[in-house]
């Protein structure tokens, strides 16, 4: 269920350049606060896969909904206050 979902949502992950030191940017919309940053594509993508699995971590643990992607979804069976 959690695999389906992080690979669901890389798949929605849009990226683009930007000026910098780490010019490649990367953001998951339906995902509120996910975002990252890399000097090549492939280090903004796997840095934006550590930030998607770390934003999953906290929504379940605070009990917070995890917005479905499509017919992916996420249910916590038990909300930790």
């Amino acid at each position: 269920m959690i695999r389906e979902y992080i690979a669901e949502a890389m798949r929605r992950a849009e990226y683009e350049k930007i000026e910098g030191d780490e010019p490649y940017y990367g953001e998951i919309k339906d995902c509120p606060g996910v975002w990252a940053a890399g000097r090549t594509l492939e280090e903004c993508r796997k840095n934006l896969e550590d930030t998607l699995d770390g934003w999953l971590v906290v929504r379940m643990t605070r009990g917070k909904d995890v917005p479905a992607l499509g017919n992916v979804t996420i249910t916590p069976s038990v909300k930790v206050a």
